[in-house]
């Protein structure tokens, strides 16, 4: 039995997308090309289903046809839960150097971001977690080394009578950067285990650096 090879299958439902759509604005393909300042060729081999439109080519069509970017960029995308894990699982590559854990994720989510489905989602969520806990956690670290440095520490709650002090000591401040470091790894074990399955993933805390 011969493969089936997707990319052919997903180039040719999304040449009938085009089409049905430029049909239903009553435009030939002499006229979608105009419209789209795209060449007539580039049309062409679109509705043939021998090239896959991206970045401003996908753009300018869904422009000229009147639909959302994400319409088309949908018939674009592939299912791929294999590498929504590997994602997830990129961000376990802070152990070995903090800032792999946002640069590698990076990476991976941009040249995958226009191809594989709900990658987009799930690159920039985990990146904004990645970064807010980088600052939380190296933010912690550094008062910890202050404290350190400096001999100090600080006595929370003093002021109320019925709870009693509570120091916090360069070495609570060090358990805490712990703690966030074991969070992590929770955190991204989950996720991957979400996305194999197929579910949202969830990344808390997280700035929204990313939109």
């Amino acid at each position: 039995m011969l493969p089936i090879n997707t990319d052919i299958m997903k180039n040719n439902d999304l040449a009938k997308k085009v089409k049905e759509l430029r049909t239903k604005k009553g435009y030939s393909q002499e006229e979608l090309a105009e419209q789209a300042q795209l060449n007539l060729r580039t049309i062409q081999r679109i509705e043939a289903g021998k090239t896959e439109p991206r970045g401003d080519t996908l753009k300018r069509l869904a422009l000229a046809l009147d639909v959302a970017a994400d319409e088309l960029i949908n018939w674009t995308e592939q299912e791929d839960n294999s590498f929504l894990v590997l994602l997830n699982l990129s961000g376990l590559t802070f152990i070995a150097f903090p800032l792999f854990g946002i640069f590698i994720p990076l990476a991976l989510w941009i040249m995958r971001r226009e191809k594989v489905r709900h990658v987009r989602e799930v690159g920039r969520k985990l990146i904004n977690f990645q970064i807010t806990m980088c600052i939380l956690g190296y933010g912690s670290l550094m008062a910890f080394f202050i404290m350190k440095i400096t001999h100090t520490s600080f006595t929370i709650f003093e002021m109320l009578p019925s709870i009693p002090g509570f120091n916090l000591s360069g070495e609570f401040v060090l358990v805490l950067f712990i703690i966030f470091y074991a969070f992590n790894i929770l955190v991204f074990i989950f996720n991957s285990i979400r996305s194999y399955h197929g579910k949202q993933v969830i990344y808390q805390p997280a700035i929204p650096f990313l939109r």
